[in-house]
């Protein structure tokens, strides 16, 4: 007998086939790139890393381009083949991208971990959960209260996106 988790968990293997996935997508494309949000998409998910329904825990969905790095264009003489401008590929993962700069938007929230919730054909969407080091809550919760004695933990590669690059 499997528990709802799983069930949660076997139905995003194939995020495509799910019922209202593509109205989702279509949805977060129209709005800001970093949202904030009452409750994950993925329960499952959430809850494996980290996620917790109480206060001081904040999520966040961001959304970051797909492809390649572009270099802005060299203003000087240079030959064309030598510009290199375009296929480069950024020494962390897109995921890892997305912790920074939800981490720069909310400076006073440390970035616990984060999860894949789609793409479209555009960009990726991720959502990161971020834990407030100051709140009661968190500083007396035993499983948590490491987070604050921590500081800039995603900009450090402590995230488990960031460690993969590493």
């Amino acid at each position: 007998m499997k528990s709802s988790y799983k069930y949660i968990h076997d139905a995003w293997k194939k995020p495509g086939q799910l019922p209202s996935y593509k109205g989702m997508v279509r949805h977060w494309r129209t709005e800001g790139v970093i949202k904030r949000i009452d409750r994950p998409t993925r329960l499952d998910r959430a809850h494996a890393l980290g996620y917790k329904a109480k206060q001081g825990y904040v999520l966040v969905r961001t959304r970051i381009g797909k492809g390649g790095r572009h270099r802005p264009k060299i203003r000087k003489g240079r030959r064309p083949k030598r510009l290199g401008r375009i296929y480069f590929t950024t020494k962390q993962s897109h995921q890892a991208i997305a912790e920074k700069r939800v981490a720069r938007s909310f400076p006073n929230l440390e970035c616990l971990n984060s999860y894949y919730v789609g793409e479209d054909g555009q960009n990726k969407y991720y959502e990161i959960i971020l834990v407030d080091p100051n709140h009661p809550v968190i500083k007396s919760d035993k499983n948590i209260s490491w987070i604050t004695k921590q500081r800039k933990r995603v900009y450090r590669g402590l995230t488990s996106a960031a460690k993969k690059a590493r």
